[in-house]
């Protein structure tokens, strides 16, 4: 493995510190908001079902809204790597319990983050295969509560970065 210059290792470690504050909301020890924390005031995040959100505070409150809900899933990290300010990682949308095999019910994901400095990002595209998810749902057997949410029809699904290139 090559070694990771002082911008690399600054992004990782940032990184690290978004998935443990992430942890603590999987565990229900903190609201879905804080991770708006690891965001810039223009940053830019987009979900592959609720499309494109834009700016810390809008982050933030997306966060506890789209995660309404999904208070038995965990999303737990593969395999993370960075390459100047780009950090993609590969992690698990996990469902509650095991399929007849043994194995979690579980659909894998990608996600690229532009690492912007000062330990924040300033964007983020989550990328997943929603059909498998929804298999898995149909197969586990999980519902969702009454008061989780659903995606708008048509959402802004425009990938592109505020910035296209590193700082």
């Amino acid at each position: 493995m090559a070694q990771l210059d002082a911008r690399e290792t600054e992004a990782l470690e940032a990184y690290r510190r978004y998935v443990a504050q992430r942890d603590l909301c999987v565990a229900g020890e903190a609201p879905w908001s804080t991770i708006g924390a690891w965001f810039t005031e223009d940053a830019v995040f987009i979900d592959p079902a609720w499309g494109r959100v834009e700016g810390r505070d809008q982050i933030a409150a997306f966060m506890d809204h789209a995660m309404t809900g999904l208070d038995d899933w965990s999303f737990p990290e593969e395999w993370t790597t960075v390459d100047g300010d780009r950090v993609v990682t590969f992690w698990w949308n996990r469902l509650p319990g095991n399929g007849p095999d043994g194995r979690p019910y579980q659909a894998p994901a990608f996600s690229v983050l532009h690492y912007a400095g000062d330990g924040l990002f300033d964007y983020e595209l989550d990328l997943m295969n929603l059909a498998e998810v929804g298999e898995l749902i149909g197969a586990s057997g999980w519902l969702p509560g009454p008061e989780m949410p659903f995606p708008e029809a048509n959402p802004n699904r425009d990938v592109t970065p505020k910035r296209l290139s590193s700082p």
